[in-house]
């Protein structure tokens, strides 16, 4: 976030800005042991009223101040109002759409997601239990195999010594068909690699439905800078900051329970960081479409301040 860039540098920069901070705070993990609800509700709150500010003086004042000045709203402005309030319904229903698609798709949050995908450790103990039950399989089919001859070469001595009497048991045994495959080897299953590969798809479908907001949001702020006097390169690097604050718990968040639950580090830090990964490419889209299509910037202004409301009121202050 350099003053003298484009607003396309800027808003990129912007968005790595908020992913390393997301990435920072599921680094903590390293040195958190247990949930710290705490530390994380503390965070969360603090984050909550940093990005409410932000969505307010760095968003919809900004787009109000730009339905003024194109006086398309009346000479006087007096209809202002209206796209920023259009925009501002519009990015809540747009976000509550999203918590609903999430919802039928058989997960409330992607923290939740999460907590319901089986460690790596697990998955090898269950590939190991599973290949030694073959083991055991096979060498109690050999075990069984031998036995089997010996009583063969039993039956065939008694046979002799008695001048062909009448069968004994050891020729129903001899008898029978010797095959060491009587138990077929149970195989791993598939459905729980299947049900694995499910969940981490809807992962990755929440988590990018829950980021596009934040993104959206830096995109625009740093895409209509010099088109008001509200908007400002000290505004949009303010909400920046206020997301990549509220961003920090996020990823502490997602990683200590994970960790808790028996990931391994690495995991936990990956998957905390992965929220965040999403928002330099929709705070590119949010800073394109505004530069190339200034007529809707009060609107998508407005879209964007309306979503992160949303995701402060329904998302941060509930989990804080």
């Amino acid at each position: 976030m350099i003053k003298e860039y484009r607003p396309l540098v800027q808003a990129l920069l912007g968005t790595f800005f908020t992913w390393a901070l997301t990435a920072a705070g599921a680094l903590m993990v390293i040195f958190f042991k247990g949930t710290q609800p705490k530390l994380l509700d503390s965070s969360l709150g603090f984050a909550a009223g940093v990005m409410t500010a932000a969505s307010y003086w760095s968003l919809l004042a900004p787009a109000i101040e730009m339905a003024k000045e194109s006086e398309a709203y009346g000479e006087d402005g007096r209809l202002a109002f209206i796209p920023a309030c259009v925009g501002f319904l519009l990015g809540a229903a747009f976000t509550f759409a999203a918590d609903i698609l999430i919802s039928k798709m058989g997960i409330e949050s992607p923290t939740l997601l999460l907590g319901m995908l089986p460690p790596r450790k697990q998955l090898r103990k269950e590939k190991h239990s599973y290949a030694a039950k073959n083991c055991r399989t096979a060498l109690s089919d050999g075990r069984r195999s031998l036995l089997l001859n010996s009583f063969s070469m039993s039956g065939q001595k008694i046979q002799e010594r008695a001048n062909r009497q009448t069968v004994c048991c050891s020729n129903v045994i001899q008898r029978r068909p010797h095959t060491t495959n009587r138990h077929p080897k149970p195989a791993i299953p598939t459905h729980d690699a299947r049900l694995q590969w499910k969940r981490i798809l809807l992962l990755i479908i929440a988590i990018t439905v829950h980021n596009i907001p934040e993104g959206l949001a830096v995109g625009v702020g740093f895409g209509a800078i010099g088109s008001s006097t509200s908007a400002t390169f000290h505004n949009a690097r303010n909400l920046a900051i206020g997301i990549g604050i509220q961003n920090f718990p996020e990823g502490l968040a997602v990683s200590l329970p994970l960790k808790a639950a028996g990931f391994s580090t690495l995991a936990s830090f990956w998957y905390g960081q992965l929220s965040g990964m999403v928002e330099p490419l929709f705070g590119l889209i949010g800073v394109l479409l505004v530069t190339a299509a200034q007529p809707v910037l009060p609107y998508a202004l407005a879209f964007a301040a309306g979503a992160m409301i949303y995701v402060v009121v329904d998302d941060i202050i509930p989990e804080a």
